[in-house]
């Protein structure tokens, strides 16, 4: 799949790019494939698709996550929804496979609410304003935070299940642990089964 590729609009894009490299230390591919692997350091299995889980007993909290949204002037905090399912996916509007997994995206949130499943955007490396047509123009029925450096990105502990590329999909158990990772677009079919084990937990 090739690496989809911000547009360039202007000085104020290079200005954020600019301040996102000095968060040089996470290496964030744009639109990722899905590999990934498991190791006894990071604890977790990779398992058919490209998702990675971790066994209940081996889960890391996730960590702060707090910034408005690409809508609102309020700030949103992922530790709000503790004792929800969280599904957290990494996205930009340039991103060609972002695009292909929205209405998948935007369907199991729809068909997962009433079961304590809250989806939850993080739009990376765009301008407001595209993040906010792309919301539209895709009937994208959940919030997202604005993290236009990746800065949010960055705080992902050592040896978790961390975003690294666009998009990524982390799926946050109910008690505010990482539970697991997808990297690369998924379809309903595999974001279903990516989460239905979470759903079953208490």
């Amino acid at each position: 799949m090739s690496a989809c590729r911000p547009r360039r609009t202007g000085r104020r894009r290079i200005a954020l790019f600019a301040a996102g490299a000095a968060a040089a230390s996470l290496t964030l591919s744009a639109c990722g494939d899905g590999a990934s692997g498991g190791s006894a350091q990071t604890k977790f299995v990779q398992g058919k698709g490209g998702v990675a889980t971790v066994p209940e007993g081996d889960r890391q909290p996730a960590p702060e996550l707090s910034a408005r949204t690409t809508t609102g002037t309020n700030k949103l905090n992922i530790a709000d929804y503790k004792g929800k399912v969280v599904v957290l996916n990494v996205w930009g509007s340039y991103c060609g496979p972002c695009i292909a997994e929205a209405p998948n995206f935007a369907a199991v949130a729809q068909e997962t609410k009433t079961k304590g499943v809250q989806f939850v955007g993080i739009n990376t490396r765009d301008e407001k304003a595209q993040a906010v047509n792309f919301e539209e123009q895709h009937k994208v029925p959940y919030p997202s935070l604005f993290d236009p450096t990746g800065k949010l990105l960055l705080r992902f502990p050592k040896g978790s299940l961390n975003p690294q590329a666009i998009p990524s999909t982390i799926a946050i158990d109910r008690h505010g642990r990482i539970a697991a990772r997808s990297l690369g677009p998924l379809d309903k079919s595999g974001l279903r089964k990516m989460i239905a084990p979470l759903i079953a937990e208490k």
